[in-house]
């Protein structure tokens, strides 16, 4: 774990690699699983006064689960969350004619109806929080449904802290995600150094035969 402000960081953030390949995954984290999206404390007072404006954007089985349910519950770990459709997907979830799965709430922001985007915790993942005194850690969530994005990622190259840039410095602050990129930059100079010693030390032992 890499420690930065109040936080915990798994290296897996640098070491693992991520991009969202949603013709793959049609979007599946809205939609599996056994809970709604974890939602921060101040959010849940955040979508109270937004519903109105991300109505529109929410189909009809997702307007009923809300307003039946509310716009956010607790749930059987006593963890704020979104609710559910009949126990299945997100209500805040706007099915694409293909089949994917987006985020209504986005939707009301993408067209400059609110100025919320959606909860930190679906903007962050694959990365999930675990509050603690005094760390806050940040962990991967490895789960079978994000094997495309994982392949996509290793093809492009591209390591989980960089595809989730903005939702970090969303979550954590400019500050914050500087000090990771200068962390993860010494530490890839420290494995390129240890690399080349140890070309050295084999190219020596050879040339004394």
């Amino acid at each position: 774990m890499i420690a930065i402000q109040n936080t915990l960081v798994s290296e897996e953030l640098l070491d693992k690699k991520f991009v969202c390949d949603l013709a793959a995954c049609k979007g599946a984290c809205c939609v599996q699983g056994e809970s709604g999206a974890p939602l921060e404390a101040e959010e849940t007072g955040i979508l109270a006064e937004i519903w109105d404006s991300v109505k529109p954007f929410i189909p009809a089985d997702g307007v009923a689960a809300i307003e039946s349910q509310g716009t956010h519950i607790i749930d059987s770990d006593g963890d704020k969350v979104t609710p559910l459709v009949k126990d299945k997907h997100c209500a805040y979830t706007y099915f694409e004619k293909d089949g994917t799965a987006s985020c209504g709430i986005e939707k009301a922001f993408l067209a400059g109806k609110t100025e919320f985007r959606k909860p930190v915790s679906c903007h962050l993942y694959p990365v999930r929080l675990q509050d603690g005194n005094p760390f806050t850690k940040v962990e991967m969530h490895t789960w079978k449904i994000c094997s495309p994005a994982c392949a996509c990622g290793e093809k492009l190259d591209v390591p989980v802290f960089r595809f989730l840039e903005k939702p970090l410095v969303r979550r954590f602050g400019q500050a914050w995600y500087n000090e990771l990129t200068v962390f993860s930059g010494e530490r890839m100079r420290q494995s390129s150094g240890n690399a080349g010693k140890t070309r050295v030390s084999k190219g020596s032992k050879k040339g004394d035969r």
